[in-house]
């Protein structure tokens, strides 16, 4: 019995899906820009970064140093969390 719920545990394991290769990151830059109808942020690194439907954009403007702590999905950038540096 155990060798089966061994080999049940170990299949369902293979047969899960990878989400353990969404990786998490952060980045310290400048915004370059801010898009409010495609919810997103560009940063002075170049790249562009999703945020969710109720991401709350106040205070968020060019030149605005941020933190911005993202998990990368299917090669796009998700904002998981935000914080403006002083």
């Amino acid at each position: 019995m155990r060798f089966l719920i061994a080999a049940l545990l170990a299949t369902a394991s293979l047969l899960s899906p990878l989400s353990g290769f969404a990786q998490s990151s952060d980045v310290e830059a400048r915004i370059d820009g801010v898009d409010v109808n495609d919810l997103t942020l560009t940063l002075d690194d170049g790249k562009t970064y999703k945020v969710p439907e109720e991401f709350n954009f106040e205070g968020l403007e060019s030149g605005v140093k941020v933190v911005v702590f993202y998990t990368e999905v299917d090669g796009s950038r998700m904002v998981d969390d935000l914080e403006i540096v002083q």
